[in-house]
C-alpha cells in the first residue's frame, strides 16, 4: 500500500512552521528597590564567596553540623516526598513530549459471529402460517492489523502544553530546592541552639560547684559562730535554685536532640549528640542586591515558573477553537480461516487525514480560556507576593542581626560590670563589711548576665541562618536549567 507522503509532509511543515496560539511569556513587572533599606554597613556578596558554593553551613566551621547536613539530604522523609513530587512532574513532561510523535498500535484476534438461526412457522388466527425466522449461520474471522495515528500540532496546542508542563516541572524542582533549604536551615538553627544550651549547662554546672563551695564555707562559718543561720539558708536556696535551672536544661536539650534525629531520618532512641565545650563562631555574612534575590531564592523561582505554566495554558485552551488534524493509517490481514490467513488476497488497508473541530459548545471553550486567564492573574499575584515576602524577610533578618550585635555589645559591658561587682562584694563579705545577702544578689546578677550573653549569641546565630536562607543559601536558578538539560 502506498501512503500519500506529500499530504503528510505538507501537514508536518505546517505543524513545525506555524506559530503557537496564545501569549508568549514575559516576566511580570515588579517594583524593584535599588537596595535594601537595612543594608547600611553590609557588603555585597562576591561570586567567589563561600555563600555561593552551596554548602553554606560550612561558614560555621563545625564538622558535626556538616555531617548532619549530609545525613539530612540522604535520609530526610519530607525531602523524599518533595523529590518524588519532582519525579512525577518530570514524568509528565516526558508524556507531553511523546504527543509530538505518532502512536503505533497492533492487534490480532479471532471473532465468531452469527445471524438469525432457529427457523420455524407460526400459525395465525385465520389458519395461515408465516416463517418466524430464517436459518442463519455462524462465521469465524481472523484479523491482524497495525494502526498508526498522528495528531499534528498545527496551532501549537501540544507545544503550549509541553511548555506548561516543563514550567511546572521547573517549579517542582524549585520547590524541592526550597524544601531542602528550609530543612537545612531548620537543622542548622536547631543544632546551634543545642550547642548554646550545652554552654549554658556548662555554665550552670560550674556555678553549682561554686555555690556548693560557698554553702560549705557558710556552714563552717555558721558552726564557728561567725554568720547567722539565715546566711546558710540563703546559700542553700541559691544552690538549689541553680541546680533546678541546670536540670531544666536537660529537657530542653533532649527536645532539640530529638528534633535533629527526625530531621536526619533517625528514631530519637537511636540518635545522640555529645556535649562539646565550644560554640560555632558567628560568620561574616555578605548581602545581595534585591535584583539578585529573584535568582537566588528557590521559592521565588518556583512562583515564576508557575506563572510561565499558567501563561502557556492560555494558549492550550485557545487552541481548542481551531480544528485538530490527525493522520491515521491501518493495514493488515483478514480471513475466514487460518489457512493462508497471511496472504495477499486477505490484505486490507485504510489511510486518511481527519479534521475535527467544535462548531457549537454554548461557550464552553470561552469559559475555559477565561479560567486560564484568571489562573494566570492569580499566579502573577502570588509571584509578586512571594517576592515582597522575600524582601521583607531579608530586611527583617538584616536589622535583627544589627540590633542583636548592638545589644550584645551593651550586654557584654553589663556582664563585665556584674563580674566586677561580684568580685568587690565577695571581698567586702570576706572583710565583714557586708552581709551574705549582698553576695547572693551580685552572684545572681552575674549569673543572669552570663546566661543573657549566651542567649543573645544563640539569637544571633539563629538570625544568621535565617538571613542565609532568606538570601537563598547557595542556590541559584541556573540549577533548574541544568537539571532540565540533563533529562
Amino acid at each position: 500500500m502506498k501512503f500519500p507522503y506529500s499530504v503528510i509532509a505538507l501537514a508536518l511543515a505546517a505543524a513545525l512552521g506555524g506559530c503557537a496560539i496564545g501569549p508568549d511569556y514575559q516576566r511580570p513587572d515588579l517594583q524593584m528597590p535599588a537596595s535594601f533599606k537595612e543594608a547600611q554597613g553590609w557588603r555585597l556578596a562576591q561570586p567567589q564567596e563561600l555563600l555561593n558554593r552551596g554548602a553554606w553551613w560550612e561558614l560555621y566551621g563545625d564538622a558535626t553540623l556538616n555531617d548532619l547536613q549530609h545525613k539530612l539530604i540522604a535520609a530526610n522523609q519530607t525531602l523524599a516526598q518533595s523529590e518524588a513530587s519532582y519525579r512525577q512532574a518530570a514524568a509528565l513532561v516526558k508524556g507531553s513530549r511523546s504527543t509530538f510523535f505518532p502512536s503505533i498500535s497492533a492487534s490480532a484476534g479471532k471473532t465468531r459471529s452469527g445471524q438469525g438461526g432457529g427457523g420455524g412457522t407460526v400459525r395465525l388466527p385465520d389458519g395461515s402460517t408465516v416463517s418466524s425466522g430464517s436459518t442463519g449461520g455462524v462465521s469465524t474471522s481472523y484479523d491482524a492489523s497495525i494502526g498508526v495515528s498522528w495528531e499534528l500540532d498545527l496551532w501549537g496546542k501540544l507545544r503550549r502544553q509541553l511548555e506548561s508542563d516543563t514550567a511546572a516541572m521547573d517549579a517542582s524542582a524549585a520547590d524541592l530546592a526550597a524544601s531542602q533549604l528550609s530543612l537545612q536551615s531548620q537543622l542548622a538553627q536547631t543544632y546551634l541552639q543545642l550547642r548554646v544550651i550545652d554552654q549554658q549547662k556548662r555554665l550552670l554546672d560550674d556555678t553549682v560547684q561554686a555555690y556548693q563551695r560557698a554553702l560549705k564555707l557558710t556552714e563552717n562559718q555558721y558552726n564557728a559562730g561567725i554568720v547567722t543561720k539565715a546566711d546558710v539558708a540563703q546559700a542553700r536556696t541559691q544552690l538549689k535554685s541553680t541546680e533546678a535551672q541546670a536540670i531544666d536544661l536537660k529537657y530542653q536539650r533532649a527536645q532539640l536532640e530529638h528534633a535533629i534525629a527526625v530531621l536526619v531520618g533517625q528514631p530519637p532512641a537511636q540518635f545522640s549528640l555529645a556535649a562539646v565545650d565550644d560554640i560555632p563562631k558567628l560568620p561574616d555574612l555578605p548581602a545581595v542586591l534585591p535584583s539578585q534575590l529573584l535568582e537566588r531564592r528557590p521559592d521565588v523561582a518556583a512562583a515564576e515558573r508557575r506563572v510561565i505554566a499558567a501563561n502557556a495554558l492560555i494558549g492550550v485552551n485557545k487552541a481548542a477553537w481551531f480544528p485538530d488534524l490527525t493522520l491515521s493509517a491501518t493495514g493488515g490481514y483478514r480471513s475466514g480461516s487460518l489457512d493462508n490467513w497471511i496472504s495477499t488476497p486477505n490484505r486490507f488497508w485504510s489511510i486518511g487525514p481527519q479534521f475535527a473541530m467544535t462548531l457549537f459548545d454554548a461557550g464552553l471553550i470561552s469559559s475555559r480560556v477565561e479560567q486560564a486567564e484568571a489562573s494566570y492573574d492569580q499566579t502573577v499575584a502570588s509571584y509578586r507576593q512571594t517576592v515582597l515576602d522575600g524582601f521583607r524577610e531579608v530586611e527583617d533578618y538584616m536589622v535583627q542581626l544589627d540590633v542583636l550585635e548592638e545589644e550584645s555589645g551593651v550586654q557584654q559591658e553589663a556582664l563585665d560590670a556584674a563580674r566586677e561587682a561580684l568580685r568587690l562584694t565577695s571581698n567586702q563579705y570576706k572583710a565583714g563589711t557586708v552581709d551574705y545577702n549582698s553576695v547572693v544578689t551580685t552572684q545572681t546578677a552575674a549569673l543572669n548576665n552570663e546566661r543573657t550573653v549566651l542567649t543573645l549569641l544563640g539569637n544571633r546565630l539563629t538570625a544568621s541562618v535565617q538571613l542565609i536562607a532568606a538570601l537563598g543559601g547557595g542556590w541559584d536558578s541556573n540549577q533548574i536549567q541544568d537539571a532540565s538539560a540533563s533529562r
